[in-house]
């Protein structure tokens, strides 16, 4: 299985590796998330230690039952020949209605099939009220028009 666009990476190839990410986390389907990791792949998230395709499926199956409204912006910070960096931030309720921006930096390592095999992610929740609110799309894909990290100067 394949992944294009493969490494070595471009700033354009990187760019469309996040927005291909962002995209899929915005659709909320564990097992479709999964598909762009090896099978073995090794995270880091948050204090979770997960490898492989079924913890991947597993932990973000947890993840969005509990993080409601879930929408994510990410951006590419810095790019190397198979390895990307990004920041992201997303908004999110829990299950009082209590509002979070989820902030974090995530380190990517890819195969040569451009499958991730490791991903290391950081995060900090800010607790929001929902005037502070900033992604206001319908739920899924961010609309190609929606002011990016930078734009809106998080």
């Amino acid at each position: 299985m394949t992944r294009p666009p493969p490494p070595p990476f471009t700033a354009e190839s990187a760019a469309i590796r996040a927005r291909m990410a962002e995209n899929a986390w915005n659709g909320r389907d564990p097992e479709k998330v999964a598909l762009a990791y090896t099978p073995d792949s090794l995270w880091r998230n948050r204090s979770d230690f997960i490898q492989g395709r079924a913890e991947i499926v597993a932990f973000l199956t947890r993840k969005w039952e509990r993080e409601h409204e879930y929408r994510l912006i990410k951006e590419v910070w810095t790019h190397g020949a198979d390895r990307i960096a990004v920041r992201f931030a997303y908004e999110w309720h829990d299950e009082t209605g209590a509002w979070f921006r989820s902030y974090g930096n995530e380190n990517w390592e890819f195969d040569d099939a451009g499958l991730m095999r490791e991903r290391h992610a950081s995060i900090n929740d800010v607790a929001i009220t929902a005037a502070q609110r900033l992604f206001h799309w319908p739920l899924g894909q961010r609309p190609e028009n929606h002011p990016g990290l930078s734009d809106l100067r998080l």
